[in-house]
């Protein structure tokens, strides 16, 4: 494969000298441009994204690294960067880290070896010193629904103790009583900020103890184990608040296995959105995050830090919706 030093070999110029021709980039002599085009042609030199950065113009290239690409709520998130990525003739390299620590550090060094221009990372494992070890190196990054507590890097997120309150409340008005929590993993953090809005809602109440929480993976057959524990240790529950849809999802299996009317003995609130929830019988009612805007939004901002026009980081705080289906309808 013929690479730009041959071509720097060939018409006897330097590989600086043939990074300018190619990118268009500082004064060449037009004869030495003439001698490097008809060397490039001669050798079929096609350039590569890396030859073509080497003068500093960007590669055109990002990375979106993900937990979980099973879970719905993600291919949405990824569309949308996508989506705006393209706009602005921007590639998108799609990491799925499983939610493993390791895994998602290998993907990061890969995508610095290949001189990637940004990265969107949505992690719970990723660690302060991997950020700096990214800025260190000139590469921007954006984290999206995973913020940290210092002002770090920027961050795209969405009312996740706010919409929890939207949540019990929306089941205390549809007459609950005694409503119980499916939390994710209480190491993530908008698993957690759920947690706090629940337990700002219902901690006054003298039913309330820690058996109304139980934790559910943020997946379907997570929520559906926790749903069948609360009705071991809660019997008498008649509302759910899920930390995500997925969970709500095997909640709603659970009680109509059990044989467990929803909403008649039961009303079920999810949080996140996502389509699935439309499509259930009864449908659930859910917190819908701006899945599509909170994608578009970080992408934008990274290409915005690619390109130098914006250095300053900053929290993005979305809101969340409530939409009423006929899981919380008694």
């Amino acid at each position: 494969m013929t690479t730009i030093r041959d071509v720097a070999k060939m018409a006897g110029v330097s590989v600086a000298t043939v990074s300018r021709v190619l990118n268009k980039n500082g004064y060449v002599n037009k004869d030495t441009e003439n001698t490097v085009m008809q060397t490039m042609k001669e050798l079929n030199f096609e350039p590569s994204p890396v030859a073509r950065g080497l003068a500093g113009k960007t590669m055109k290239t990002i990375s979106l690294i993900l937990p979980d690409i099973s879970n719905p709520f993600f291919p949405e998130l990824a569309r949308a960067v996508e989506d705006i990525a393209q706009q602005h003739q921007f590639n998108v390299f799609l990491c799925n880290s499983d939610n493993l620590e390791k895994k998602e550090k290998s993907y990061i060094d890969v995508m610095q070896k290949k001189s990637i221009d940004g990265l969107i990372i949505v992690s719970n494992t990723v660690e302060e010193e991997t950020i700096k070890k990214l800025q260190s190196s000139k590469i921007p990054v954006v984290l999206l629904d995973r913020p940290f507590t210092n002002n770090n890097c920027s961050i795209v997120r969405a009312q996740n103790t706010e919409g929890a309150q939207v949540a019990v409340k929306h089941l205390l008005d549809v007459g609950c009583k005694k409503i119980a929590h499916i939390s994710g993993p209480k190491i993530v953090n908008p698993a957690h900020e759920r947690l706090i809005g629940y337990t700002e809602m219902v901690s006054h109440f003298d039913w309330f103890n820690d058996s109304f929480i139980e934790e559910g993976g943020f997946d379907i057959k997570g929520g559906r184990e926790a749903m069948k524990r609360l009705l071991i240790s809660n019997p008498d529950i008649d509302g759910v608040f899920a930390g995500n849809d997925l969970m709500a999802l095997g909640a709603l299996k659970e009680l109509l296995h059990m044989g467990i009317k929803v909403p008649e003995q039961v009303a079920i609130c999810g949080f996140d959105g996502i389509q699935l929830t439309e499509y259930t019988e009864p449908g659930i009612t859910t917190i819908a995050q701006p899945i599509y805007e909170m994608g578009a939004l970080a992408t934008d901002v990274l290409i915005q830090k690619i390109k130098r026009e914006l250095n300053e980081n900053k929290t993005f705080e979305l809101p969340v919706k409530l939409i009423i289906r006929k899981s919380t309808k008694k």
